[in-house]
């Protein structure tokens, strides 16, 4: 007996014999095993084809199966258990080439007996014995090791969970772990899982907001341009442009790389994808010179960046299946109407196009509806509270600079009222973001 190899096993094994079909070389040697060639305390029974070996270990739960068979079969229906077999698995056949061994071993097998009973039927019983005993013994570390990775791997998501709620909340760990501790109690889950639903959460948390801030800046960035060439505020205009042009790019790179722990799907790549094109038109557009046809053509654009940026929103937020994101995304979507008003205003002003009034209503429509639905959200805190009462403030003195527009004076408030507005939703999104109500849930 080898060294670490336990002894057989003292109760009465079922072992269960597959044959491939029309395999007659073995016969003899199969009749000796049916026969109780390997000792009155070992039961055997024909199970049939080695094609059936996953249906026939379902049914019949052996302690044990031996295969009669060529290579390839045994190979093919072992790979239905991807390495793991419920039971050991011994293949009786002639000696085959070291490569095929290794191949089937990596696959399941448990091992390998020359097919002859010149060897001797108790030499064969041993050696099936030596079978069930390894094969035990691997099964009991393979769960040992898998109990150590899973302790591993909730230890990690723990320290994550923590690192997350420190920096939404500022929270030291003890009271983090105090916080996720009783998440877990109260969910009835284990602390490893709602670990990592916080830290997912997180990530897709930011993932969206990223996300917004391109529908975003596919606005600003014409309003922008759309100041530069009537020449309202026109230098920090340029400044502003510029910080938005690496903003946008800096996002794109980060959506480019999900974290691992964003499982995400085709629709949401595909979505990423067009985003992406979509902005290499937009930015390409964004002239040094800006004129009023290509202004027009840039607005065209920015259009276009803003529909494939809001469908990108909407996979994420899909792909997070997690409701409580939308206050994340409604919140973020504010920062593009802002945007979007003080722009159809200019360029409704210098066109003087209805179309771009009649956006310009529909979206300040949108943007009060919103603002009352996140007025009215549960996930609300006193910081939130605070944040939503000045943004509120800010949005009618942007009212207030839309009646004015005919006036350089007008232009200009307008202008800084936007930008006023837009830090203000920025500031709610992160606070959104990091809620601890959306974080836990």
């Amino acid at each position: 007996m080898s060294p670490g190899i336990p002894a057989a096993e003292p109760s009465s094994p079922a072992i269960l014999l597959l044959i491939s079909e029309g395999d007659v070389s073995t016969a003899a040697l199969v009749a000796a095993l049916l026969a109780g060639g390997l000792g009155d305390g070992v039961r055997v029974e024909s199970g049939g084809s080695c094609d059936d070996l996953v249906r026939e270990v379902a049914n019949r739960a052996p302690d044990q199966v031996i295969l009669f068979a060529a290579p390839h079969t045994v190979g093919a229906s072992l790979r239905a258990w991807d390495g793991v077999t419920p039971c050991p698995v011994t293949w009786i056949a002639p000696p085959p080439p070291p490569s095929v061994l290794d191949e089937l071993l990596a696959a399941g097998l448990a091992g390998w007996w020359p097919a002859t009973a010149s060897a001797g039927l108790d030499a064969l019983a041993t050696g099936l014995a030596f079978d069930r005993a390894r094969w035990a013994r691997d099964r009991s570390r393979a769960e040992e090791l898998a109990s150590v990775i899973a302790r591993l791997d909730e230890r990690k998501w723990l320290d994550r969970a923590k690192g997350v709620l420190a920096q939404a909340r500022g929270l030291g760990e003890a009271e983090a772990f105090k916080l996720l501790r009783g998440a877990a109690m109260h969910s009835k889950q284990k602390i490893g899982d709602v670990s990592r639903s916080v830290t997912e959460a997180a990530a897709w948390a930011d993932a969206l907001n990223r996300a917004g801030q391109l529908r975003m800046l596919s606005q600003r960035l014409v309003k922008l341009a759309a100041q530069r060439l009537i020449d309202v505020d026109a230098h920090r205009a340029r400044r502003l442009e510029e910080a938005s042009l690496e903003k946008a790019r800096a996002i794109l790179d980060t959506l480019a790389s999900l974290p691992k722990s964003v499982a995400v799907s085709d629709a949401v790549r595909q979505a990423l994808a067009h985003t992406q094109r979509a902005w290499d038109t937009l930015e390409g557009a964004l002239v040094p010179r800006m004129t009023v046809p290509a202004l027009a053509q840039a607005d065209a654009h920015g259009l276009a960046l803003l529909a494939a940026a809001e469908s990108l929103v909407a996979e994420l937020e899909r792909a997070s299946n997690r409701r409580p994101l939308t206050a994340v995304n409604l919140c973020g979507r504010q920062r593009m109407l802002a945007q979007r008003i003080a722009k159809d205003a200019l360029l409704a002003d210098l066109f003087d196009e209805a179309a771009h009034r009649g956006a310009l209503a529909e979206s300040i429509d949108a943007f009060e509806s919103a603002l009352q639905e996140l007025e009215k959200t549960p996930l609300s805190t006193g910081d939130i509270r605070q944040s939503l009462a000045a943004a509120r403030s800010e949005w009618l003195r942007l009212v207030a600079g839309m009646r004015t527009t005919d006036s350089g004076e007008g232009k200009l408030l307008l202008s800084r009222a936007s930008e006023v507005l837009l830090d203000a939703f920025d500031e709610l999104t992160t606070l959104y973001e990091h809620n601890l109500q959306l974080l836990m849930s």
